[in-house]
């Protein structure tokens, strides 16, 4: 499980059953700071989230599958939150 950024949408004109009426967005994974690492994830939107959010990432195919509600389906990564803010116990906040 992470936090990340919203930045981008994933248009497929043929796409898996399991992904029919659900938005697919590109998540960029956080650091501690709130800063951006490089690395993303194409994550299935269960939240209605948009470009710009800050979400919270389940990254692990078994609970992005249960989360589906899926016995089997070709998903790894599902955005289940919107994150309003951070506060850390060093104090940082983002």
């Amino acid at each position: 499980m992470y936090i990340g950024e919203v930045t981008g949408n994933v248009v497929a004109t043929i796409k898996h059953e399991a992904f029919a009426g659900r938005k697919l967005l590109v998540v960029d994974k956080l650091n501690p700071e709130g800063g951006m690492t490089g690395h993303y994830d194409i994550c299935v939107d269960m939240v209605q989230a948009g470009v710009g959010d800050r979400v919270l990432v389940i990254d692990e195919g078994n609970g992005a599958r249960q989360v589906l509600n899926r016995k089997i389906a070709p998903v790894r990564a599902v955005i289940v939150g919107i994150v309003d803010d951070v506060d850390l116990v060093n104090g940082i906040s983002g």
